[in-house]
């Protein structure tokens, strides 16, 4: 069992910055893949970006793809979010989940292919 708690979210203008944590316990956050998903009001949850084992791998949506990164510290059994230029279209409840993977450079993209998930956190990104 892993237990999965996001944090970090909040309201902020456009333009502006956020960094989401995720705080893994109950194994070693090395032995899982870890994701981000997000799902806005109405909407379905969609994938975000997600992280290899070891960090070596990451990919993003395209919707995110170089204003948003991820990243982790296996040591700290934390996984981050780091979400620049934000725009209104960014807020949604954004869930964490974690995939166990038998190959340490695997990314899934699939919320189907996550084992464990958090309970979300929320950003508002004001126009």
């Amino acid at each position: 069992q892993v237990q999965l708690v996001e944090s970090g979210g909040g309201l902020v203008q456009a333009g502006g910055s956020l960094r989401l944590s995720c705080a893994a316990s109950g194994r070693t956050s090395s032995s899982y893949a870890m994701g981000w998903f997000r799902q806005a009001p109405g909407k379905e949850r969609e994938f975000v970006a997600a992280i290899s084992r070891i960090g070596g791998r990451t990919i993003y949506a395209d919707s995110v793809k170089g204003r948003f990164a991820v990243s982790r510290d296996n040591a700290k059994n934390t996984v981050y979010l780091q979400m620049n230029s934000l725009k209104p279209e960014d807020t949604a409840d954004y869930y964490c989940a974690a995939a166990q993977v038998a190959l340490h450079l695997t990314v899934p993209q699939g919320q189907e292919q996550y084992d464990y998930w958090g309970q979300g956190t929320q950003v508002t990104v004001s126009s």
